[in-house]
């Protein structure tokens, strides 16, 4: 799933290559991506895009008008199996609707443009066309974003008192924390060298402070890093720069233990049991039911 920091690049990327060109066309192959009817999304067509920006994980295209609320914005959330592909020169070949991994196609007036694809059968791609980005609830219910320069260590440390929740689901919970997802909640927890199952509210100040630290230094070299390359190349840049997250089995790059993980119904987080845990490995409720 693509997140803060890969949903950053992409909004970099389209700020440099679609901001100031105007829309030509807008094609949906996937009706059900289209969460919004009105606007319909032919009022994209012929507006100019005016800003690209982040709120979260959604990568939010603002047209240009008079008034900011004449604005109409093309909102996308890549969801888990989502991704963006540029084109310099978009195909030409009709768009379909059926059971191909294309959900959106845009066109720009030079030619240029982006498709919207998701794979696998699971389809949680959603787009929406809104005069306001408020109106998405998704986007309504975000929390402050972590890397944002005014958000102070007072600040998350106000967040995490008094949940008494997993501090591995409290970087991953949304209205929390906006465009955290599983990977980079493994990352800052590695790098906090703390248990994902460590409570918010029982964090010591110093713990706090560390776990603020993590966050930050995390996600800002992750930005660095995503930054400036392609869509194309950044899910393998994002693979190539995880420390535990996705490399179950290889060695820890920080002190050479297995990294391990956890499995749950929809998902898994790994982590390193010297690092992380004592060099206790957690329980893991799914596989203790199959072996039960």
């Amino acid at each position: 799933m693509p997140e803060l920091p890969e949903v950053e690049a992409l909004t970099r990327f389209l700020r440099e290559r679609a901001v100031g060109r105007a829309i030509s066309s807008v094609r949906l192959a996937s009706i059900s991506a289209l969460k919004t009817f009105d606007p319909p999304v032919q009022a994209l067509e012929g507006a100019r895009i005016a800003t690209a920006s982040r709120h979260g994980k959604f990568v939010d295209l603002a047209t240009d008008a008079p008034a900011p609320g004449d604005r109409v914005h093309l909102v996308f959330h890549l969801a888990r199996a989502g991704w963006l592909r540029w084109y310099d020169e978009v195909p030409k070949t009709p768009v379909k609707p059926g059971k191909s991994p294309l959900a959106l196609r845009l066109r720009l007036d030079d030619g240029s443009g982006f498709d919207l694809t998701e794979a696998g059968t699971k389809k949680s791609l959603a787009v929406y066309v809104v005069r306001d980005p408020a109106e998405v609830p998704g986007i309504a219910r975000l929390g402050p974003d972590p890397t944002a320069a005014e958000f102070s260590l007072d600040d998350f440390a106000a967040i995490l008192a008094g949940r008494r929740t997993q501090v591995k689901g409290v970087l991953r919970d949304q209205t929390v924390f906006a465009g955290i997802g599983n990977a980079y909640s493994d990352e800052i927890l590695h790098a906090a060298r703390m248990s994902p199952y460590a409570l918010a509210a029982k964090l010591t100040p110093e713990q706090v402070e560390t776990l603020y630290r993590a966050m930050r230094d995390t996600l800002a070299e992750a930005v660095d890093a995503a930054s400036g390359r392609p869509p194309a190349d950044l899910k393998d840049a994002k693979r190539r720069g995880m420390q535990v997250h996705g490399r179950t089995g290889e060695p820890c790059p920080v002190c050479g233990d297995t990294v391990r993980q956890v499995i749950f119904a929809d998902s898994t987080f790994q982590y390193c049991p010297t690092c992380q845990t004592g060099g206790k490995p957690l329980a893991d409720r799914v596989l203790s039911r199959l072996v039960k």
